[in-house]
């Protein structure tokens, strides 16, 4: 039996370009949670194609609640739904044999569409063991501690690009090309969802090598853009200074490493100023 675990994030997604378009409660959000379920539905015919048994999609992005499961590919079940113990990452749990990483995006500080690591803003950075990570590499290393591979990503050329170093052999799909963090080049939902679903079979039918998991402990530094949010998240137990604006902590594992890193997004979230002059 073959399970595939489908992240599915939104900032990747096709047509995806402003913020306005992956917050809820805008009209442009409705019409691109529409787009973003087509992304998913091509990625999981494309893994049927190939012979998935099961086909598992997380909604990965801020409120986990963003696919429209009223027009999900019925081969698919959606977890859905926010406090989950591995966040963008829960499924892996469960044992799969490949995970897809859709409508992904880069991280704090580097160039592309919408790119940032969890908070849309104040992380400018996070490292593991003194490696730049953005989710999707983040998530990667967690999948690898499972023996997992990751075997598709899709979004902009960008984050395309990073996946090819973290997940060597993996298929990708560039669904829009980045002119800057708010505007890009961007292939028509037809186009996508033919390339989606032809790289997901494709995927599933040749996967990459099981990955090696990196060796442990690991430790994670982030970097914020205010000293305030530092001295927050130095409150939670095993976080320490790192700098005036850098927070660290040593983690066993992996998987705890992106249980703790999540708490403490959560910590720096609760502390961003609105604007003001």
């Amino acid at each position: 039996m073959t399970r595939v675990l489908i992240s599915a994030d939104m900032e990747g997604a096709t047509g995806t370009v402003s913020p306005a378009d992956v917050e809820a409660g805008t009209p442009r959000y409705e019409r691109f949670r529409r787009l973003l379920t087509q992304d998913v539905n091509a990625a999981v015919a494309g893994f049927a194609d190939a012979g998935a048994d099961e086909i598992v999609v997380n909604d990965a992005h801020c409120g986990m609640d963003n696919v429209l499961i009223e027009e999900l590919d019925p081969r698919a079940v959606l977890i859905v739904g926010r406090h989950k113990p591995l966040g963008m990452m829960q499924g892996l749990e469960t044992g799969v044999d490949a995970v897809a990483f859709v409508g992904y995006h880069t991280g704090a500080g580097e160039q592309g569409v919408l790119a940032h690591t969890y908070l849309s803003h104040s992380i400018l950075g996070v490292r593991i063991d003194g490696e730049p990570v953005d989710e999707g590499r983040f998530n990667a290393l967690v999948a690898a501690e499972a023996g997992t591979p990751v075997v598709l990503v899709t979004g902009d050329d960008l984050t395309c690009r990073d996946a090819a170093q973290y997940a060597p052999g993996c298929r990708t799909v560039t669904v829009k090309t980045a002119i800057s963090r708010h505007a890009a080049i961007c292939h028509t939902p037809a186009v996508t969802s033919a390339d989606i679903r032809r790289e997901a079979a494709a995927a599933l039918s040749s996967p990459p090598p099981h990955p090696t998991a990196r060796p442990a402990p690991h430790v994670v530094e982030v970097d914020v853009d205010s000293p305030h949010l530092a001295e927050r998240a130095r409150a939670l137990a095993g976080v320490e200074p790192g700098g005036p604006r850098t927070v660290r902590m040593e983690t066993p594992d992996a998987r705890e490493a992106l249980r703790r890193f999540r708490a403490l997004t959560w910590v720096i979230g609760g502390g961003r100023e609105g604007d003001w002059t």
